[in-house]
């Protein structure tokens, strides 16, 4: 298994990986009285038990052993896929799902996120920790049991380049942040808010990808998701993403989520060094949910020019009458 690099679109591709092709353990290897053979990462605990755990995956992407020793072929670049691949195991309780989980609860997933990613981070070797979520079987979920998982890669996923990219120039132009100003249009306009908690907003953007898309972010800024404050902070959020997921699961039961943070600024080297001057100020810190609901939507086979059959103010519409908490 190797990385290989696309010299058009810059896109490091992962190439080969025949364990993945095994059947699927079962019986389900996240349950507690499955246990997983490997000790965990990080357990937080609740009332007497664990809540949340989180492990090395058991067939990772990236190996956090050795050097990328990144090599060319030609004119190809390649590298070996030095990195990390975490499964942050959500509940003990197998038929249990993130949505369905209390604030407190869910806190408590956020808070391994942030444990997780600030720990990778002190590796300088890594240049970006991506967290992300695949619920239901429409989303390529390889087990039922509540899961996220978290990679830490020595390149910078080509979504997060553009949108640091786009950030910095937003911010040379008119030295704000592109994501507040987004974001503070939205509170204007109204028209695509689904709802808030505190200082957090969850709406449809404007150009949305797909049938309901929503975007949760922070009004105060920051570039950094792990270090959202314990407390009434992490405890709104939280609140609001297990609001926002109970609804959108009236509409699909499978989603992708993925949490878009800053990258790790111990590493200076290649495409980030010259990111580093602004990003505390221009980048800004957001979950991004993309429900499947459309079977044979064009937006899934044409990856980099999106059909989207329902516009944004109509989902956020249809969002805002679901009711959470029913």
């Amino acid at each position: 298994m190797e990385l290989r690099k696309d010299p058009i679109t810059r896109s490091w591709v992962v190439v080969g990986h025949p364990e993945r092709e095994k059947v699927r353990p079962d019986p389900c290897p996240l349950c507690p009285e499955n246990r997983i053979e490997t000790h965990a990462l990080l357990d937080l605990p609740a009332q007497g038990r664990w809540q949340v755990r989180v492990y090395p995956h058991l067939r990772p992407f990236y190996r956090i052993e050795g050097d990328p020793g990144r090599t060319a072929e030609g004119i190809y670049d390649r590298m070996a896929p030095t990195g990390a691949h975490e499964i942050v195991v959500e509940t003990p309780d197998h038929t249990r799902t993130l949505a369905q989980m209390s604030d407190e609860e869910v806190e408590r997933v956020l808070d391994a996120y942030a444990q997780r990613i600030a720990d990778l981070k002190r590796d300088a070797r890594f240049k970006y920790v991506t967290v992300f979520k695949n619920e239901g079987p429409q989303a390529g979920e390889e087990w039922t049991h509540a899961h996220s998982q978290i990679t830490a890669t020595t390149f910078v996923p080509r979504r997060i380049l553009y949108e640091l990219r786009a950030a910095r120039e937003w911010y040379r132009e008119r030295e704000r942040c592109v994501l507040c100003d987004i974001l503070s249009q939205e509170i204007r306009q109204q028209k695509r808010v689904v709802d808030t908690v505190g200082d957090y907003y969850a709406f449809c953007p404007y150009a949305s990808r797909v049938p309901f898309e929503t975007w949760l972010m922070p009004k105060t800024h920051n570039h950094q998701f792990e270090t959202l404050s314990p407390g009434e902070q992490r405890r709104n959020m939280a609140s609001l993403l297990g609001r926002t997921l109970r609804r959108l699961l009236k509409v699909s039961p499978s989603y992708h989520m993925v949490v878009h943070t800053a990258p790790n600024t111990l590493q200076t080297k290649g495409e980030l060094s010259e990111y580093w001057s602004t990003i505390a100020g221009d980048y800004h810190w957001h979950f991004e949910i993309l429900p499947i609901v459309e079977q044979r939507s064009k937006s899934y086979s044409i990856k980099e020019v999106y059909f989207n059959g329902t516009y944004p103010e109509q989902a956020a519409e249809r969002l805002r009458q679901i009711d959470p908490n029913s």
